[in-house]
Formats: structure tokens, sequence, C-alpha cells
């Protein structure tokens, strides 16, 4: 899908065809298309491919007076075991006039500027336009951190009350979430830091703090993604020693269950031999009494011990 954007009059306005100063978005783009934006812009190939590889790493590079800067970029998605959380390629593409971004799925970074809902956006600023994006991202990356702390603070109240496998296979779902965010975002703060320097992209005075902004974010949120992840690791081994523990205290009580249902068996086997001389063999109460005494002592034995 392709769209072109430019700033008029202080809002993002959607356009026919490419002008000077424009954004132009491609998202799960087809051949042509990028063949299209190719031919058009003079952009090179590899730069529009680069983006949608889905194990491209987050990095900056140049060539021929074109910048392309790939960042990890959060992703939301709802299946039938809850919400899962990801991280995509974003591919940001400055040339001597235009930005061109690419993506494999429409994010809601994307979105957030493409309806105007981010004040000051100039697409003819394209250094700040840039900006721009990477703080979107860093904010939306806390805003997704959030949401994991408070899914987890609902699974633990929930493995409070019943340890069911569903509940631990959210928790699985949220810890492999968590490592996909803390990699993507120290990749991208790699990438922040050589922005920083000024050799590959140009910033002008007023964009250092602004960029200085967005990697105080993402080092927020490495911080946060750190802190969770090893939050829920920790809960995660303490509910195994839980569950296993419980295994161990029902194996005990079966067990002993299995010990004082064994002694019946055993009384009454003897008196149902064709043994003579048993004690009172004639009275069928006998071996119930026996049962019952030897039950009896032996299920306070167990209590003494702990063991039932």
């Amino acid at each position: 899908m392709l769209n072109i954007y430019k700033t008029i009059d202080g809002k993002i306005t959607r356009l026919d065809a490419v002008e000077d100063g424009c954004w132009v978005n491609l998202v799960y783009p087809s051949e042509d298309e990028l063949k299209t934006v190719s031919a058009t812009l003079g952009v090179e190939p590899t730069f529009l491919r680069a983006a949608l590889d889905e194990e491209e790493t987050s990095r900056i590079d140049s060539e021929d007076g074109q910048t392309l800067i790939i960042v990890d970029t959060p992703a939301m998605e709802k299946d039938d075991t809850g919400v899962v959380y990801s991280t995509l390629p974003l591919g940001i593409i400055v040339t001597d006039r235009h930005i061109i971004t690419v993506c494999l799925k429409e994010t809601s970074v994307v979105r957030d500027l493409q309806d105007g809902l981010v004040k000051d956006v100039r697409t003819q600023q394209r250094t700040r336009f840039i900006l721009n994006i990477l703080l979107l991202v860093a904010k939306r990356y806390l805003q997704y951190l959030k949401q994991i702390d408070k899914t987890y603070n609902y699974m633990e109240r929930q493995l409070y009350k019943s340890q069911r496998n569903k509940e631990l296979i959210q928790l699985l779902d949220l810890e492999k979430s968590l490592v996909y965010f803390n990699t993507s975002l120290k990749a991208n703060e790699v990438t922040l830091e050589k922005i920083l320097r000024g050799r590959i992209v140009t910033l002008y005075e007023e964009d250092h703090d602004l960029l200085e902004d967005v990697l105080i974010e993402v080092r927020q949120a490495i911080e946060m993604a750190q802190i969770y992840s090893s939050i829920i690791s920790g809960m995660m081994d303490a509910f195994a020693s839980v569950i296993s523990n419980n295994l161990n205290v029902i194996m005990k009580v079966l067990t002993s269950i299995t010990i004082l249902m064994t002694v019946p068996n055993i009384v009454f086997g003897f008196y149902g031999m064709n043994v003579a001389n048993l004690p009172l063999d004639h009275f069928w109460w006998v071996p119930l009494l026996i049962s019952v005494a030897i039950i009896v002592i032996l299920a306070v034995i167990l209590k003494k011990r702990n063991l039932f």
C-alpha cells in the first residue's frame, strides 16, 4: 500500500502525487510499488527492501546522498491466548527532498502520524520529522510496557486463585515479548547514539534536545523491560516451586492413604485363606476390629510425622 502525505497549513494532508517535501509511506508494498518509488524518487532498491526483512536489526546507513535508518518498532496483536507483543523493523529513508517509510505492517506509530494526532509535525523539516518518529516509537514502547505490567499483575492474581496452564502460558508469552523489547531497544539505542554524533544525519541546535529526549525515553524503556523481565522470571520460578511442593504434598497424602488401605487387605487376606487355628476365625467382626485398630495406629503415627 502506497500513500503520500505532506504538511499543508500545519496539517498532515494526503496527496495524489509526489511533491517536494512530502512523506511517502509504504506498508507491505508490492513489487510494482517498490519499482515505482525507486524510479520516481531515485531511491536505492536495497534501501526499500531492507525493512521488509523481519529479522533486520536496527541500523543506520548512508549512500549516494541517501540515508537509511532502520528502527525496531513495537507491535501488538490479539490471538486466541490473549495479546501478543512483538517488534517490526521500520525503515526511514531520507533523500534531498523526500522522506520514505517502509514497513511490513501498519503500525500505531505511522497511524498516529497519518491521522494528525502528533502536533508540530512538518514533512518539509526532514530531520525533525525523523526525530518525531523516533520519539513516537520510544513512547509506544513505554506504553506497551505499562500494559504488560498491568497484564502481569492480573495474571499474578489469577494464579493465586487457580494454577492453570492458561495463565502460565500467557506469562511465558509476556516474558518472550519482554526479551524482544529489550533486544530491540538496545539496538535502537545504538542507532540513536550514532545519529547523535551528527555525522550521517545533519542535526540543528533544536534537534539535539529532541534527540536527547528520545534517548532518555529509550533508556527508560530498556530499564523497565529488564525490571519486568526479572520480575516475571522470578515469579515463574516461585510458582514452579509452589507447584512442585504441592505435588509432593499430594504424593505424600496418596502414599499414606495407600498404606492405610493396604492393612484391611492383608488382614482379610489371612482370614480368607484356608489356614487353621486363627484366633476367633468363626466371628466376622474380628478381622474388622483388627483392621480398624491397625489403621488407627498407623494414622496416628503418620500424623505425628506430618505424612498425613
